[in-house]
């Protein structure tokens, strides 16, 4: 009998991520806590103070990692009920759509859209293991055909290239049960948005606890804001 529910939060030491694993703590969730350094991992965990969470290294830019640290969850749980991509980086400052270059470009994708793309690859035995499992892609606003930004380009083509991909792994991972969502937080007060924000990472955290244990796997494939459907 399966009985604990296990979330992966990548990104979950600060900001959005931390917030989404405080949630899901409180939504009875043994949650794994992702970061970029494991010293990250243990201080956010400690932070949360409870025995339910487990710190553990992964750069999601990098394959290495993202297997280094699949293969020690592997080791340590049966099943993956929920997986939150969370991490992802904003590198604009300074460039836009005339002015940006190849490796920047390349940096953003690979960290924003191609690593969930390689979490999902790696973590998918676990994930069908679980019931009814669920993936939540945070995306965002720029990544809506209608709020792609020429001021925020490699950051707005790699959240487009995500909801496209968050497209093709619903269909893909459909026969299995498995539901794969997008998710905008808003503007959100963390240290990509700025403290100019008029969002709590609390709520911008809402949606996606939401998706991880509410929402309808009918609505796989689909992209929400404050718990609603909008546009791609």
């Amino acid at each position: 009998m399966m009985t604990s529910q296990i979330a992966l939060v990548t990104g979950g030491n600060k900001g959005i991520g931390f917030a989404i694993c405080q949630g899901l703590v409180a939504a009875g969730f043994e949650v794994i806590l992702a970061a970029r350094s494991l010293d990250k991992a243990k201080q956010a965990v400690e932070q949360l103070s409870s025995s339910n969470v487990y710190p553990i290294e992964m750069n999601v830019a990098n394959d290495s990692s993202i297997h280094s640290a699949a293969e020690d969850i592997r080791d340590q749980f049966s099943h993956l009920n929920v997986l939150i991509n969370n991490a992802g980086i904003y590198p604009d400052q300074g460039v836009n759509i005339l002015t940006v270059d190849r490796d920047l470009l390349n940096l953003t994708m690979n960290t924003n859209a191609f690593g969930p793309i390689q979490i999902i690859q790696e973590f998918l035995p676990l994930l069908e293991k679980a019931p009814a499992a669920r993936i939540i892609n945070v995306s965002s606003g720029n990544g809506a055909l209608d709020g792609i930004s020429a001021n925020v380009p490699s950051y707005s083509l790699s959240k487009l290239a995500l909801n496209g991909a968050t497209i093709l792994l619903a269909k893909a991972l459909h026969s299995k049960g498995i539901a794969v969502y997008a998710m905008c937080p808003g503007w959100v007060r963390t240290d990509m948005g700025g403290n100019a924000a008029p969002r709590s990472p609390e709520q911008g955290a809402d949606t996606a606890i939401w998706l991880a244990t509410e929402a309808s796997p009918k609505l796989s494939g689909k992209f929400f804001r404050d718990r609603k459907e909008i546009s791609y």
